[in-house]
């Protein structure tokens, strides 16, 4: 279970530093309007429309791939071992029945000899 953890981190790190890079890529909304102006270049290395499709599913894959490897690095995480203890196994010993008692007397009348 320890390499399927190692696994999950592996993943989330790569998909995180993915998401960032996928991210800074991506034309802000303002971005086309410089291109109006001659400042910007709309076409540049994935079309002028073609690269706000392959780089948002490609985002969004990747934050979907880093959720489900949080999801399940908490669920490993949460998992409780259950650990028997020193004496499992172990069955506790019956109490022998209690002996009868004898009715006290009354402290105030002086014991009467038999």
């Amino acid at each position: 279970m320890e390499w399927f953890k190692t696994l999950l981190i592996v993943l989330q790190v790569i998909s995180a530093l993915a998401v960032i890079l996928l991210v800074l890529l991506q034309q802000g909304k303002g971005a086309d309007m410089g291109a109006a102006f001659g400042s910007g270049a709309s076409g540049s290395l994935f079309g002028a429309s073609g690269s706000a499709n392959f780089l948002s599913h490609t985002t969004a894959i990747f934050a979907a791939v880093f959720f489900i490897s949080t999801l399940g690095i908490t669920w490993i995480g949460n998992k409780k071992e259950v650990n028997p203890g020193v004496l499992s196994g172990t069955v506790a010993p019956v109490a022998a029945p209690a002996a009868p008692v004898a009715p006290s007397q009354d402290p105030t009348k002086p014991a009467v000899p038999k």
